[in-house]
């Protein structure tokens, strides 16, 4: 990672990003289409074919784990998502309850994560997982965003039966109240994943909670593998997953699909469906081992070299390398493999440290960027998920979410990666 592209990252635009406000995630997803026949649905989930997610659902559907999702709500009612939404929370003023999607974006994400596919919609990754909602106020003045119901979801969702967080949603300013609940929640167990934003084009700044260091911070790619031009970049991006050509809910009145590239929103779904197929499989581990599995079996390219890429981390998802083929050992149940800390395994936590990177050790040296991890490079290898498409499916646009999360500087070591993200500063 070059020093460069930390002064980029430091450079917070100080506007409040309308990729913030979740109503602006419906229908004008990043290129958003005529709209997906429902019987043409799963043939358009290209990726489930390329992550041979059937041979997957052979031993692992995601059964037995609980993921949070906090969005704009979870329409409980779709015909994929009957059965699959346990009791959340309402964290707004607004009328309804948490399965009252009032955008239609919280809805969208449950369903790639855990959706039946049944009534022609949306075939989730894990649709043996449940779906916990916890529905927060969005569209706030500036800054307001940290201070109201994402930091009171995210520490409700720590106190929840979930064992995995997923955050669709970011913001441009850093809150002490949104840091708490996420060192929180990390102390009681919880694998936290978020969006890492889509404005690569548009001022490439840290986003939160993605880029706080408990946080996963995931990449938008689409079918051939590459990562998405809007996808945000840098030293924040710890793994990536498919986003574009996928299909989605046109809108909050949950009548039809349109063809859309759902930008990072999207590909943090998808990266959460794969942390729950892999945790279902291994159901003793903690969230430290889990993850670190997921960064061991991500894809890479050939001449991938040690360390990660500032567009894809430590590589694209592929849960079925670890299900089936046993890529990737847990390692210590108490370390976290971000930050290489101490946390207690999946019951506690030291919450009382810096949110620097890394703790005290400063000695990791600055890698080159691998000619694999620039835009527009695959950053595959055999059954990465991608499919056989020439297009790039970088078509740019907004979909919700600034990027953010945090690189992290791997060494291959004898039992497998020792992971230890970069320091940053808040």
């Amino acid at each position: 990672m070059t020093a460069g592209m930390t002064r980029v990252q430091e450079t917070l635009r100080r506007s409040f990003c309308a990729v913030a406000v979740l109503s602006t995630l419906g229908a004008t997803a990043l290129g958003a289409a005529p709209t997906a026949a429902a019987q043409d649905v799963r043939s358009k989930q290209w990726y489930l074919d390329a992550m041979h997610a059937e041979e997957i659902w052979k031993k692992a559907t995601g059964e037995g784990i609980k993921v949070a999702v906090i969005d704009s709500g979870v329409n409980a009612a779709t015909p994929s998502l009957k059965g699959q939404v346990l009791k959340g929370k309402d964290l707004t003023d607004r009328s309804g309850d948490e399965t009252s999607d009032y955008d239609g974006h919280g809805t969208n994400m449950a369903e790639l994560i855990a959706g039946t596919g049944k009534g022609g919609g949306i075939q989730g990754l894990a649709p043996g997982a449940k779906i916990i909602p916890f529905r927060i106020q969005v569209g706030l003045p500036k800054g307001a965003i940290n201070r109201g119901s994402i930091p009171n979801a995210i520490k409700a969702a720590g106190d929840s039966d979930a064992q995995i967080i997923s955050m669709s949603i970011g913001s441009e300013y850093f809150g002490a109240q949104e840091e708490e609940a996420i060192k929180y929640a990390r102390s009681q167990g919880k694998l936290l994943l978020a969006a890492a934003g889509n404005n690569a084009k548009e001022g490439n700044g840290k986003s939160y909670p993605a880029a706080y260091p408990e946080v996963v911070g995931v990449a938008a790619t689409g079918p051939d593998g590459k990562v998405a031009d809007y996808s945000q970049h840098g030293e924040v991006i710890d793994l990536a997953a498919p986003a574009n050509e996928i299909p989605l809910w046109c809108d909050a009145t949950f009548k039809s699909y349109c063809d859309s590239n759902g930008g990072t929103s999207s590909a943090t779904a998808i990266a959460s469906a794969s942390a729950a197929l892999i945790w279902s499989a291994n159901p003793d581990w903690t969230a430290n081992q889990v993850l670190r599995v997921m960064i061991e079996s991500a894809g890479r390219g050939e001449d991938w070299p040690e360390g990660p890429s500032n567009y894809l981390g430590h590589g694209i998802v592929r849960p079925g390398a670890h299900i089936n083929r046993g890529i990737g050992k847990p390692g210590a149940p108490d370390i976290d493999p971000l930050t290489n800390e101490k946390t207690g395994g999946g019951n506690a936590s030291d919450t009382s440290g810096s949110s620097d990177k890394g703790g005290s050790d400063s000695s990791t040296s600055e890698s080159s960027e691998p000619a694999s991890s620039q835009p527009g490079q695959d950053g595959s290898d055999d059954d990465t998920a991608v499919a056989g498409s020439d297009k790039t499916g970088n078509d740019g646009g907004s979909t919700g979410l600034l990027i953010a999360g945090a690189a992290a500087v791997a060494a291959l070591g004898g039992a497998g990666f020792f992971i230890l993200r970069r320091r940053r500063t808040a």
